[in-house]
C-alpha cells in the first residue's frame, strides 16, 4: 500500500481510466436497478390480470394480430404520452405494459408513473419472455385500441 502514491504518479492515465470504468459500472447498475423496479414476471402478470389489471401491448397492429396476451389492449407507444387522459379510470389500478423485448415497456411504465398512475409495471422480457415460458397467445384484434 505504501507504493500506491508512486504507482498513481507513474500511471495517471491508467488510474484515470480505471476510475472512469468504475463510474460507468456504477451508473449502469443504478440504472438497471431503477428500471427493474417496475418489472413483473409472466406468472405475476397472470395473477394481476386475474385481479383486474389492465394489460397494454405496445407493438404494431400487425404484430398484435399475429399473437398477444389474452385480454391485452393495443396502444401505440406514442399514445403513452396522453394515456393520463384516455386511461384515467385505471390510475389507481394495476397497469402492465409490454413490447417484444421489455425495453419499450419499461420506458412506457415510467411515463405512466409520471402521469400519476399508481401501479405501473413492465413485463420482464416482454412478449419474448412470455413465449419463453410457453404461455398461450390470443390471435386477432378483438381488444385492439378503440375496440374495448
Amino acid at each position: 500500500m505504501e507504493k500506491l502514491p508512486e504507482y498513481i504518479a507513474n500511471h495517471p492515465w491508467l488510474v484515470l481510466m480505471t476510475a472512469v470504468a468504475a463510474a460507468l459500472v456504477l451508473v449502469f447498475e443504478i440504472r438497471a436497478r431503477r428500471d427493474a423496479f417496475a418489472g413483473v414476471s409472466p406468472q405475476d402478470l397472470i395473477r394481476m390480470q386475474n385481479q383486474g389489471a389492465l394489460i397494454i401491448d405496445l407493438r404494431k397492429p400487425e404484430e398484435f394480430a399475429t399473437g398477444h396476451i389474452g385480454g391485452a389492449r393495443r396502444m401505440d407507444s406514442a399514445d403513452m404520452l396522453t394515456a393520463g387522459d384516455t386511461l384515467k379510470k385505471y390510475k389507481e389500478k394495476n397497469v402492465i405494459v409490454y413490447c417484444d423485448s421489455g425495453s419499450t415497456g419499461a420506458a412506457a411504465a415510467r411515463v405512466l408513473a409520471r402521469q400519476g398512475f399508481k401501479q405501473t409495471f413492465n413485463l420482464k422480457g416482454g412478449l419474448s419472455g412470455w413465449r419463453g415460458e410457453n404461455l398461450p397467445l390470443a390471435r386477432g384484434e378483438a381488444m385492439a385500441k378503440g375496440k374495448s
